[in-house]
């Protein structure tokens, strides 16, 4: 029988939660109508699944499956579907459901959620949507076809990180233009890299930030101009004397980490500058000093993104022959101790791309 990967509940210890992962034997789902069933190949983690073990994170649901991302291949096709040519096809899900293509945000937020380990709107049959299964149903509207250079594991690598990568950079940030100087925070996590992958092609600057020599490195040779240690006291000054002389200044900020970013962004980022935010790894609040708004910067938030940009940056992939950054993998989703590593790599923060699980 397939299995599928949940959270168990289990009392606070010290007033800290950590949900263990829980195995679990499952009947093989049936399609409905308009529905596909999909054999899963692989399903990565994100920052998202270490906070939902913590407790951290909104509508978390003990029956879902975890893990928004994956990659499948459709095996059988519901009652009425239209899209017959996804039979035998492999395909990358949807990691989200309720955002059709409004460019500001969700159409209606009460019904806009991620996929894996939740149930926010306590909806009939969102249990069952997560990637951390062998076997899923989801709506043929729900899939885009694997971009054919990329393997299953870098088709599940892609989903939330490219998204979420793709609004905060080409959206958001209002500066992804050829010549424009933007600065990427926490390279080595999987949004970061996402965005500095769609972002070389476009002829766009990079300048990354991280605590590591190593990931700056590994970020050049992917085609970073430079990058900084944001260990080192004085790291904004130094990122200031590698900008290039015509255009001294940094146009943008995408930043996952949150903190003081506002405040050591001001030294470098042009008056009126942007700082698209998507996540805030530091903790839930981030600076905003007066300075700031006397600087006319920006501040704007960006969360994943819409049906219509989902399949736009799918596209983008394809055309581009981009492949998604896989720092480590596990075979099984019957190995639980192998994907509890994958976690320790999200806390030490050692990982440079994407942790997938291999089915």
């Amino acid at each position: 029988m397939p299995h599928t990967i949940t959270l168990k509940e289990k009392r606070a210890k010290g007033g800290k939660f950590w949900f263990p992962l829980q195995l679990n034997l499952v009947p093989k789902p049936t399609p409905g109508p308009h529905e596909v069933l999909i054999k899963m190949h692989a399903a990565a983690l994100n920052h998202r699944d270490y906070f939902l073990r913590q407790n951290l994170y909104p509508g978390l649901s003990f029956k879902a499956p975890m893990f928004s991302d994956g990659c499948g291949t459709v095996v059988e096709l519901g009652p009425g579907c239209e899209l017959t040519d996804l039979l035998d096809r492999k395909v990358v899900l949807t990691p989200f459901r309720g955002w059709a293509s409004s460019p500001e945000g969700p159409e209606d937020e009460s019904v806009f959620s991620t996929v894996g380990g939740v149930n926010p709107h306590k909806e009939p049959g969102h249990d069952t949507l997560g990637m951390g299964q062998n076997y899923i149903v989801v709506h043929e509207g729900e899939v885009e076809l694997l971009p054919e250079h990329l393997s299953p594991l870098e088709g599940a690598a892609l989903p939330c990180c490219g998204i979420t990568a793709w609004r905060a950079l080409m959206v958001k940030s209002a500066n992804a233009e050829p010549g424009r100087n933007i600065l990427i925070t926490g390279i080595g996590g999987g949004v970061a890299l996402q965005a500095l992958q769609f972002a070389v092609p476009l002829g766009i600057n990079i300048y990354v930030t991280s605590g590591s020599d190593d990931k700056i490195a590994r970020a050049v040779q992917l085609g970073a101009k430079g990058g900084v240690n944001y260990k080192n006291d004085g790291w904004d000054k130094q990122l200031l004397a590698m900008l290039p002389a015509e255009r001294p200044r940094i146009d943008a900020v995408v930043d996952g980490a949150g903190g003081n970013i506002v405040t050591k962004a001001m030294g470098v980022i042009k008056p009126g500058g942007v700082i698209a935010s998507y996540g805030m790894t530091l903790g839930p609040v981030m600076d905003w000093p007066m300075l700031a708004a006397l600087k006319n910067l920006e501040l704007k938030g960006s969360i994943l993104g819409s049906r219509a940009e989902f399949k736009d940056m799918v596209d983008f992939v394809r055309n581009h022959q981009i492949r998604p950054i896989v720092s480590r993998s596990v075979k099984g989703l019957d190995c639980v101790d192998a994907i509890d590593g994958l976690f320790d790599d999200i806390k030490n923060g050692s990982q440079f791309g994407k942790l997938v699980i291999e089915m």
